[in-house]
């Protein structure tokens, strides 16, 4: 897991591997670390994502009520029609807000945009 930070309370979070019951203990660390620094919008990039199960999917359900609760936002981003597949079946794809690349996350939403033109692209 590599935190990219965008801006002061804004973060892209890059995921890659396998999220499951060994590592999504990291990724929550790794989110609430974020958080603690002052994030309350987080991008998770799963485009390198190989495997997710129910513990990884637990680690995204904590991640976002935690940011709701601080009037946050956390989206995703997942290329891997095999991991959206998951969140079709669990119908998670309905409680996350889901897009194909991070242009797409930030895209019409004036937070993220500012943001990007803060930090020059």
């Amino acid at each position: 897991m590599e935190p990219v930070t965008a801006g002061k309370d804004g973060a892209v979070l890059r995921v890659g591997g396998e999220i499951d019951v060994y590592t999504a203990p990291k990724l929550r660390e790794a989110i609430l670390e974020l958080v603690d620094a002052g994030a309350s919008h987080i991008i998770a990039d799963l485009r390198e994502v190989e495997f997710l199960d129910s513990t990884g999917l637990g680690a995204l359900i904590g991640a976002q009520n935690r940011l709701r609760t601080r009037d946050g936002s956390f989206r995703l981003v997942i290329a891997s029609d095999r991991i959206l597949r998951i969140f079709r079946i669990t119908g998670l794809d309905k409680v996350f807000e889901i897009h194909a690349s991070v242009a797409d996350a930030v895209a019409g939403e004036a937070y993220w945009e500012r943001i990007v033109a803060d930090e020059g692209g």
